[in-house]
């Protein structure tokens, strides 16, 4: 593909006197989603991905979208897509670039302020976004014992964009990060206290871009400031976390050492008896890699009725399905008790935000997880739960002690800004 903009590429605004773009690059094992921002008006010019990297059936999807408007807004162009071998890192972000170039946005324009990379595990060592040198990349590198599946490829594609521009900030925005103001006495497991510091055994919490972009953008709902509210968020998608948010600041979160901890997920078991392992191993004669795949392939809802499409298990629990139905229940029994525990930790709440595919689109769980709380001040409107809608709205009755409601997560749109902020301070 042409590294220059086509002649039927639209027309570039003229340089800012600051640039105001960032690239925001999520790198996983075999894929790269990225999009590209307009920080001045928080519009998405671009965004696509780059999937089955190293396969001869590579995906290049990428879509440019309109300027302007709200962080959701714009119609945009037709999505291009094109398949055939992307042999790394290295390639889908080639590839990436000449898309951007062919909608007159390539990696070389001025004004690019900076890529942003979404980090899953900073540890301890980072709790707020950073720029990326080699002694935060040795950092990342040294965190990948508690995040093998994740970290390494993040650091390919930190280290190919750098490569791509090297005269440009990159800077890396943590999962972890939003968590790392939890207390001690919720971040810690008791276990021995020197076992635990010598191998960084804690929980650190995951989703926390999100948890961050929700529990700012319910307050905003409430039109009050975020260290007004206490906010309970519950990101239900494939992957399941909650949090307690005091004042803007997580005190609790579900997830630990690892994302497998907490709520029933798609194909992770969530919470339960550690020595359930150790049954597994004497009794079933399992390895540990066994275990990892049965806990985390495995288990959560696909384990306990073949399905963790939501919309599946629904329609098999209307049409009578009692397998369904008792894994539609146990996922919800443990959502209810983290809306519990999480209230009692925050002592008042003011809202539970519903995100995520699941927690966004999905009616019935968000009805079932608050059913029978109407003592602590929790319920949904039937007409305003079932209603469609794409932006934050409110689903409890109307003068409700503890507002329900449903936001859109936006993790991209949250390390941006971060990003933004960040390349900002430097310049």
């Amino acid at each position: 593909m042409p590294d220059e903009p086509s002649s039927a590429a639209p027309s570039r605004p003229s340089h800012p006197s600051h640039p105001s773009r960032v690239l925001v690059l999520n790198s996983g094992s075999s894929s790269v989603k990225y999009q590209l921002l307009d920080m001045r008006d928080r519009s998405r010019l671009a965004s696509g991905l780059v999937e089955r990297i190293g396969e001869q059936t590579s995906l290049v999807r990428h879509t440019p979208l309109a300027s302007g408007g709200g962080p959701r807004d714009g119609a945009g162009g037709r999505t291009r897509e094109r398949t055939g071998p992307v042999a790394d890192h290295d390639a889908a972000l080639k590839a990436m670039a000449e898309e951007l170039a062919l909608d007159g946005l390539g990696l070389d324009s001025p004004e690019l302020a900076a890529i942003g990379h979404r980090v899953v595990h900073g540890g301890m060592h980072f709790t707020e976004p950073t720029v990326i040198d080699d002694a935060v990349l040795d950092t990342i590198e040294r965190l990948i014992p508690v995040a093998p599946l994740h970290n390494p490829a993040n650091l390919t594609g930190i280290r190919t964009a750098m490569a791509l521009r090297p005269d440009l900030p990159q800077i890396a925005v943590f999962d972890t990060a939003f968590h790392t103001t939890m207390p001690e006495s919720a971040a810690r497991y008791a276990i021995d206290v020197q076992t635990a510091d010598e191998h960084h055994v804690r929980r650190y919490g995951f989703h926390g871009t999100s948890h961050a972009y929700v529990s700012r953008e319910t307050a905003r709902l409430l039109g009050k400031a975020p260290e007004d509210v206490n906010v309970i968020v519950l990101h239900l998608g494939n992957g399941a976390s909650a949090s307690a948010v005091r004042g803007g600041r997580c005190v609790d979160t579900s997830m630990g050492l690892t994302p497998l901890e907490g709520l029933v997920m798609g194909t992770r078991s969530g919470d339960m008896d550690p020595a359930v392992i150790f049954h597994l191993m004497r009794v079933g004669e399992m390895s540990a890699d066994e275990i990892d795949t049965l806990l985390n392939k495995k288990s959560g809802l696909v384990g306990l009725c073949g399905d963790n499409d939501m919309r599946e298990i629904r329609r098999r629990v209307e049409a009578g399905d009692e397998q369904a139905k008792l894994a539609f229940d146990i996922y919800i029994h443990r959502l209810k008790k983290y809306i519990g525990a999480y209230y009692a930790v925050l002592g008042r709440v003011d809202a539970v935000a519903f995100t995520a595919g699941v927690g966004e689109n999905a009616a019935p769980v968000r009805e079932a997880a608050v059913a029978g709380l109407t003592e602590l001040g929790l319920a949904v409107d039937a007409e305003r739960n079932g209603a469609r809608g794409d932006g934050s709205r409110l689903i409890s009755p109307a003068g409700a002690r503890v507002a329900v409601a449903v936001v859109p997560t936006d993790e991209e749109m949250e390390i941006a800004t971060q990003t933004y902020a960040l390349a900002g301070k430097r310049n």
